[in-house]
């Protein structure tokens, strides 16, 4: 009979729902890091929160497991890329708690423009300050909106029944969209120039990784209030502090912190500081809505193989998926090469299926292509939802299938509309199976894909190639592949270079300083 291990606390329904359909389950959420090594070989499958880790050790010990369900968006407490190299799905419920986490942000803001939680404490300490806790109103505010995806398209709803004046920053977010939500499009530095309260709703990536820190916090106005229930690690908490203390900050709501169980940090003590402890999610609708539904979509995956918001594959049926997988891979490489590097909102992707490649299945490699091109902004996207995502973004999503002649027998080009330019990238298999990058922006370049990358455009001028060298060894930087390309003698080119690990922004800075160097980015891959 299958197995499953339930090892957080989940609705006690969700155990009922393996019952109901065959599988066998057990219920233990008080394993040690230890015990839940020994005993993962056993099972199938593993329903987790938060608290569980599955780390690349308690994959490697799971020999029968199958999937991993987590009730809940963020999957940070798994290892993706050890699970998917063990072969094992990880599913979430990646809308099962917007609203809830929504409803927070918004109580948030309420309480630290009114102290409520310092006037309560006061109070019935029998104190009756009534004139230290002077609020401000909600009523014709601004509020800016960093990351207005699922949950900050929802916080904007609210705030907007509030009579507040929303803005958002989001990369992605369509004019389209913007005023459908109703909501001013605006850059980073415009929404923190204006905003009367700043809410966070965005994933923690490289890119979004200390977004307010202090050169940030010195551009916001004088009184500003920030709210973070998204991710810890999004706000630089030793500037926060210094800037609640001086006043310039007139408070800070914060559900999430950057090391978690949060119970010693920097902004304890603040003295216009609201505080709660990662209860986002923390409703009694959301936790039984995310339980039921991932016990639903492993018991699916495990009885018929259906495949529901899964963070490592696609749905995709059992004879297309060898023929499939590799292209699937080449798409999600894709569009990855391209979110990485596009910090604009997107109107339009086109996918251009060349060769043998015309005659596929196209869907799963579609989804696959977006859910690389969206991954940077958002942590909910996967192959299941990547289509849905895109369209409640407002990008339009075309697919073309050509017989045209090419260099290649099978052949995949992503392009992105961004109004004003558009870039594309183009790949192909080699040997059936390996993916490789032929084209960037019209400039051929057959390149591998690895774990870190830089991509660098620059001018093809003597000197580049031994400079950049020069600099990695310096910095200890060790390079694993070098690929290079031009449109013309003297004209624009661009270097792929594979390097054993991740550069620093410090060092990315004195790449981008070179001579003749147009722009250089970081890339990891999932490789």
């Amino acid at each position: 009979m299958v197995k499953v291990l339930i090892s957080d606390n989940l609705s006690p329904r969700a155990a009922d729902i393996f019952r109901d359909r065959g599988i066998d389950v057990d219920v233990d959420t008080k394993l040690t890091p230890e015990q839940l090594l020994d005993r993962i070989g056993d099972y199938e499958g593993l329903a987790v929160r938060s608290a569980t880790k599955a780390t690349a050790a308690v994959l490697a010990a799971a020999g029968n497991l199958k999937v991993i369900g987590r009730a809940g968006i963020g999957v940070d407490n798994i290892d993706v890329a050890a699970a998917t190299q063990n072969g094992v799905v990880v599913m979430n419920t990646p809308f099962g708690n917007a609203i809830t986490t929504a409803e927070h942000a918004i109580a948030m803001m309420l309480a630290v423009a009114r102290q409520i939680p310092a006037a309560n404490q006061s109070t019935q300490a029998g104190k009756w300050e009534k004139s230290a806790f002077m609020g401000a109103e909600l009523t014709g505010k601004r509020l800016g909106l960093i990351g207005c995806g699922n949950i900050g398209s929802i916080v904007a709803d609210r705030a907007q029944g509030l009579k507040m004046k929303v803005m958002a920053f989001d990369p992605f977010l369509t004019e389209n969209r913007a005023k459908e939500l109703n909501v001013a499009k605006v850059e980073l530095e415009q929404l923190f120039a204006e905003a009367d309260f700043i809410t966070l709703h965005t994933p923690l990536t490289d890119s979004t990784r200390g977004i307010i820190d202090a050169n940030a916090l010195n551009k916001m106005k004088p009184g500003v209030r920030i709210v973070n229930c998204a991710r810890g690690g999004l706000i630089d908490e030793d500037a926060l502090r210094v800037a609640l203390d001086s006043g310039h900050v007139a408070g800070a709501a914060i559900d999430v912190f950057a090391v978690e169980p949060a119970q010693e940090n920097i902004l304890f003590g603040a003295a216009n500081l609201v505080a709660t402890p990662h209860l986002g999610a923390a409703t009694m609708e959301a936790q039984e809505k995310v339980a039921l539904q991932v016990a639903e979509q492993m018991a699916d995956y495990l009885l018929t193989g259906a495949v529901t918001n899964a963070i490592n594959m696609a749905s995709v049926s059992a004879e297309e998926a060898p023929v499939l997988k590799p292209y699937m891979q080449l798409g999600e490489l894709l569009g990855s090469f391209l979110g990485q590097v596009t910090r604009t909102g997107i109107k339009s992707v086109t996918l251009e299926f060349s060769g043998q490649a015309a005659g596929l299945n196209t869907d799963p490699v579609t989804a696959a292509t977006l859910a690389g091109l969206l991954r940077p902004s958002t942590d909910t996207v996967n192959m299941v939802n990547a289509v849905s995502t895109a369209h409640d973004r407002g990008i339009t999503v075309n697919v073309v299938r050509t017989d045209r002649p090419t260099d290649y027998n099978t052949g995949l080009s992503v392009s992105i509309d961004l109004g004003d330019r558009s870039r594309t990238v183009s790949g192909t298999l080699i040997g059936g199976n390996k993916p490789r990058l032929v084209d960037v922006q019209g400039i051929s370049v057959e390149a591998e894909f690895g774990a870190h990358m830089l991509y660098i455009r620059n001018w093809d001028k003597p000197g580049f190639i031994g400079a950049l060298g020069s600099l990695l060894g310096e910095s200890g930087v060790n390079i694993a592949t070098f690929h290079l390309g031009r449109s013309a003698r003297g004209e624009e080119a661009i270097a792929l270079v594979e390097i054993d690990d991740a550069v620093g922004e410090k060092l990315l800075g004195e790449v981008r300083d070179l001579p003749h160097v147009v722009r250089a980015d970081a890339l990891h891959f999932a490789c």
